[in-house]
């Protein structure tokens, strides 16, 4: 009976154990995405004198906790005035990325390597989260952001999640206004008629706060779906995301994810302690039945 007990706790065990790596590893390598790029900021001090002068304030400062200013109005990609906190009364997080419509090369990666790592998730923009591109160049029009919509649309493949994806435009003073306060700094270069940026993309929670920051222009399905849990409050997502998040934590120096040692150690601290005391329990009972048996001969050889 004991024998019983015990095996079906280690099956147990083994089963939890064997499910939380499974759920790491198929959350950390989903279809094999691409590998996620070097962590840095054109104003880090170690950088700045290296850099030519046409980059000097370009980068991205991390303002982690920041409201951003809802109250601005821009326009969307069908010409209409709109305040950004339309976006945000659903109470859904929001995938904000900065770029440019207009940009030769920088910002299509940027866009691209979004939507790659999203089409991996099994969360949807619009019921899930918004995804929201603010371009910082006033000379971009509300056509030029309607063709890109239509086009990353066609590159998501996901139909039915158009209302969740939106291309907006605006005045200087007023993307100003929203670069200012995630901190991403950029710069206007009149001979080449192009900016001077960094390649990023941020997560918003559902009241407009800045919650997270993904460097480079590919990033990790498994950080973004794991910062847009954690940004919703974990009112989306499943149960196995919030065991990852308890098992990961945010770097804010990298941008990533990684594994939060002291956690770890504390479930397999725990997971030891278990077992070792299922093994106490066994041993004594097994120990106690063989003292009453013991006892029931010694009876039977004394009569």
């Amino acid at each position: 009976m004991m024998r019983d007990v015990g095996s079906g706790w280690r099956r147990q065990l083994g089963a939890l154990c064997g499910g939380l790596l499974f759920a790491s590893v198929a959350l950390g390598q989903p279809g094999q995405p691409a590998p996620m790029q070097p962590s840095y900021s054109l104003q880090d001090s170690n950088l700045a004198p290296a850099l030519p002068g046409s980059l000097a304030g370009v980068g991205i400062n991390q303002r982690l906790g920041v409201q951003v200013p809802l109250n601005t109005v821009l326009r969307d990609e069908a010409g209409r005035e709109v305040s950004l906190a339309t976006y945000f009364q659903s109470g859904k997080p929001v995938l904000l990325a900065p770029v440019y419509y207009r940009c030769p090369m920088l910002c299509t990666q940027i866009l691209s390597g979004m939507v790659s790592a999203l089409r991996v998730l099994s969360l949807d923009p619009g019921k899930d989260f918004e995804v929201v591109a603010i371009s910082f160049d006033p000379k971009d029009t509300a056509e030029i952001a309607a063709a890109k919509k239509e086009n990353y649309l066609r590159r998501y493949r996901r139909p039915g999640t158009a209302n969740g994806w939106h291309f907006l435009t605006g005045d200087e003073t007023s993307v100003r206004a929203v670069t200012d306060a995630i901190g991403f700094h950029y710069k206007y270069d009149p001979k080449t008629d192009q900016y001077a940026h960094a390649s990023g993309i941020m997560l918003l929670t559902p009241e407009g706060r800045v919650s997270r920051y993904f460097y480079g222009v590919e990033y990790s399905p498994r950080d973004i779906r794991l910062g847009l849990v954690e940004a919703s409050n974990n009112r989306i997502g499943t149960p196995a995301d919030e065991v990852l998040l308890f098992c990961f934590h945010y770097d804010p120096a990298t941008g990533k994810y990684g594994a939060a040692v002291m956690n770890l150690l504390r479930i397999t601290a725990g997971a030891l302690a278990l077992v070792g005391g299922l093994a106490i329990v066994i041993a004594l009972r097994r120990d106690a039945r063989g003292r009453k048996r013991n006892l029931r001969q010694a009876g039977q050889v004394g009569i």
